[in-house]
């Protein structure tokens, strides 16, 4: 997953979330997430942090992939959403601030 607009990989080992299941479980088992590692959760407007070990950084994206909100290292036990988000990316806690990643960036899959 590319930023466009910065010219910054937001990650290069993103998994899809992309049925009830997956979606569902999203990153409970995990104990944390590297660079470069993410989950994109599609569709999805809103996420919770209950029962994760670690912060995240969020994307809220719209259907075209254009970034709607940004979350910074939104710790354990927290709710987030946004109205106007197709997905969500979660990622490492800090790659948005390092990516410069900023509401109306176009994100793109490769």
């Amino acid at each position: 997953m590319r930023n466009q607009n910065r010219g910054a990989m937001l990650g290069d080992a993103v998994t899809v979330a992309d049925t009830s299941a997956t979606r569902n479980v999203g990153l409970l088992k995990h104990k944390g997430l590297n660079a470069g590692e993410g989950l994109w959760i599609v569709p999805c407007q809103s996420v919770h942090t209950f029962f994760m070990k670690f912060a995240i950084d969020l994307v809220y994206l719209d259907k075209r992939r254009r970034v709607r909100k940004v979350r910074h290292a939104v710790p354990p036990w927290r709710v987030s959403g946004c109205f106007w988000a197709h997905s969500v990316l979660e990622l490492p806690a800090g790659t948005v601030a390092e990516t410069g990643t900023q509401p109306g960036d176009q994100l793109s899959i490769e």
